[in-house]
């Protein structure tokens, strides 16, 4: 399954343990299944960082440069990671906010 497909997955596994007709037996298989899906979908996103954290450290030649000069990487976008995200740059929208 792609990213896409999991993450949709989570959502609706979400969706189904807050319905108030769920058993507890099936409400708890759904937490387990989304557990699973959750460390999944965090495994592929460090993966993306990393390819991501790649590209934008790689150093432009001065051939490739619209410039004409060498670049060199200033960019260091995941070691500031929030502690609560997991990531520097995620939107607070669609986050748990406790009061």
């Amino acid at each position: 399954m792609t990213f896409e497909e999991n993450l949709a997955k989570l959502e609706q596994l979400s969706n189904d343990i807050k319905r108030t007709d769920i058993s507890l037996e099936d409400a708890l298989k759904d937490f387990e299944e989304g557990i699973k899906l959750a460390k999944t979908l965090e495994v592929d996103l460090q993966k993306i960082e990393g390819k991501i954290q790649i590209l934008m450290n790689q150093p432009v030649s001065a051939k490739e440069s619209p410039s004409g000069k060498a670049v060199e990487p200033e960019l260091d976008l995941f070691t500031a990671a929030n502690s609560e995200t997991g990531s520097s740059g995620a939107p607070n929208q669609g986050l748990r906010q406790d009061s």
